[in-house]
Order: structure tokens, then C-alpha cells, then sequence
């Protein structure tokens, strides 16, 4: 059995390598024409630059798991700006896929918390479906499509939970098939509880993403050991090893909020349950200080009976 860790977006321990930086709205308009499509195209190869320089970091520190940023390319989606953020980019698209693929790397995206499905407004389901047009075409930009998941929350529950969840298997099914099958769905900690959220994944067959974290603030009914099995069930049909999310609060009164770094007592329960369903699992680090708390994590875990470090990101865990 073996754990993998990974990280989001931006590895601290390299300088300047941010992959979100931005332009406004407000900026881009005061600019000409020339200027627009100039500060466009340097932010977005910038952003395309710096996740390479985080993939060759992850391979380097023997990390498997990266989750890319969602801001590559700055107002990809704003409806007054509409410019090809694809085909200019397609050698940095491409090497970014290729260099995936070459060294078995797991990547992700996860959207914003505005990419809903359950609001009762069109509009909001339209600007949805165009978010998730913009991961999906990149990823196709770099042939990852088909082996990569984009990953959202269920969303809000305006005031009648089981109204808004027919809501948004109505709404979600207005997705294309192929980016649906591509989505995975993550519990959150107000309103969506694991058990529910399960339940949306189990009816749509997409794979279901167990943020423990979130569990802990928002737990519902129940343990959730008791749904390990269902939660590795809703990934077979990708064979890929189920996905978790990971982080700890960031103090007792900040209980949502994440920490700089993953408490490791607060992470062991959830450890230990993973060890006890004696399969292998990846797990997504969502602490403040991005790799650094993902090595940190796989070193004090490593201390723990019954684990060895394998690589810089990877625990093999003995029954």
C-alpha cells in the first residue's frame, strides 16, 4: 500500500515562480489594443513557464501529485475579452503534458468556488459550464483529457437542501459527457457533509474527493471510516487510486481556515483509517505553505510504525 502526497499550485521553495499572475479587467481595458494582447500573452507564458518549473521541482523531490492553478491564464473566461489563450501557447501546452505523462505525475484542477450547479439562476449555471470548458480545453491543449480530473464542490443550498441537489443533477448533466466524466466532487465544511456529497457522486458515477478537513468541521451523521469503501468504489472506473484532500485548522477559533502546516496529530486518525482499509490512496496537501508542508508531512509520518518513506512525496505502509 502505498501513500502519495502532493501539493497546490505554487512551490514556495522556488523564487518567483507563481503560475497565477493576473491582469484585471479594469487594467486591460485602459490599454490599446497592441497592449492588451501583450500583457495577455506575457502573464499567460509566464504562468505556463512557472508550472513547468514546478513539475521539474516535483520530479526532482520525487513528488507524484500537483494540482495546477486555475488562474494560467488571466480573464480566460471574461465575456468582453474572448481571446485564444490555446493556440499561441500550444508548444508550452504540449511540453507541460508531455513532461506529465513521461514521469507518471498525477495533476489536477480545481475551480473556484463560483463554478456552481446548484443555483437557481441560468446564468450562474452558464458561466459554470464555461469554467469548465476553460480547465477542459487546456487539458486537451495538453493531452491530458482523458486522464485528469477537474474537481468541484456541490455547491450552496439556498435554502431546501433536496431541491437544490435535483437542481444540480439537472444542471450538471447539462455538461458535456466528456467533461463530466472528468469531474470529481469534493464535501465541504458549511453545507455539503461527506455522506451527501457521496451520494451526489454515487447517482452521477463520478469519483468522489473526501476532503477530511472539511468532514471534521462539517461532519453530519456518522464516522467516516464507514465510508472508505464507498469513496474507493466511486474511482474504479477511472483506475486511478481514490484522491483525498488534506489540511489541518488554523487555530481553535479559526477551525475552517488552514494551517501553515498539517498537524500531525489532528492528521492521524484519517492516516490510520487508510491504513486499516489497507489501500492504496493520493493525497492533496492544502496547507498554507504548499510543498513544503507536503515534505514536512511525509517526514513526520514516516516516524510513525508501519511506514516507510519510499520518495521525497511517497510513504509505502505495512499492514
Amino acid at each position: 500500500m502505498i501513500l502519495r502526497f502532493g501539493y497546490v499550485s505554487t512551490a514556495l521553495s522556488l523564487w518567483e515562480a507563481s503560475p497565477s499572475r493576473t491582469l484585471t479587467f479594469a487594467s486591460w481595458k485602459k490599454l490599446d489594443k497592441r497592449g492588451r494582447e501583450e500583457k495577455l500573452y506575457e502573464k499567460t507564458e509566464q504562468n505556463l513557464k512557472n508550472t513547468l518549473r514546478m513539475l521539474h521541482y516535483n520530479i526532482a523531490h520525487g513528488i507524484d501529485m500537483y494540482r495546477m492553478s486555475s488562474s494560467l491564464v488571466p480573464l480566460a473566461t471574461h465575456p468582453e475579452v474572448e481571446w485564444d489563450y490555446l493556440t499561441p501557447f500550444a508548444d508550452l501546452y504540449h511540453e507541460i503534458g508531455a513532461l506529465v505523462q513521461k514521469n507518471n505525475l498525477r495533476v489536477s484542477f480545481h475551480p473556484n468556488q463560483f463554478t456552481l450547479f446548484t443555483s437557481p439562476q441560468d446564468h450562474v449555471t452558464t458561466n459554470a459550464i464555461i469554467d469548465m470548458t476553460y480547465h477542459y480545453e487546456m487539458l486537451e491543449a495538453m493531452g491530458l483529457h482523458k486522464n485528469t480530473n477537474i474537481n468541484i464542490h456541490v455547491g450552496g443550498a439556498y435554502g431546501n437542501k433536496a431541491e437544490t441537489i435535483g437542481r444540480f443533477h439537472k444542471n450538471f448533466e447539462k455538461l458535456p459527457t466528456d467533461i463530466r466524466m472528468q469531474t470529481t466532487l469534493e464535501n465541504d465544511d458549511k453545507t455539503y457533509t461527506a455522506e451527501e456529497t457521496l451520494q451526489v457522486c454515487e447517482k452521477q458515477g463520478v469519483p468522489f474527493v473526501f476532503d477530511y478537513h472539511h468532514h471534521w468541521a462539517n461532519p453530519g451523521d456518522g464516522s467516516f471510516e464507514t465510508l472508505i469503501p464507498r469513496i474507493f468504489s466511486t474511482w474504479e472506473r477511472t483506475g486511478k487510486a481514490p484522491k483525498f484532500h488534506l489540511s489541518s485548522p488554523k487555530s481553535d477559533q479559526l477551525i475552517r481556515a488552514h494551517a501553515d502546516y498539517v498537524d500531525l496529530e489532528f492528521a492521524i486518525p484519517f492516516i490510520k483509517a487508510l491504513k486499516n482499509y489497507g489501500a492504496s490512496a493520493d493525497i492533496m496537501i492544502e496547507a498554507k505553505a504548499k510543498d513544503k508542508a507536503a515534505l514536512k508531512l511525509v517526514e513526520d509520518v514516516s516516524k510513525l510504525r508501519g511506514f516507510t518513506r519510499i520518495t521525497g512525496g511517497a510513504i509505502e505502509v505495512k499492514s
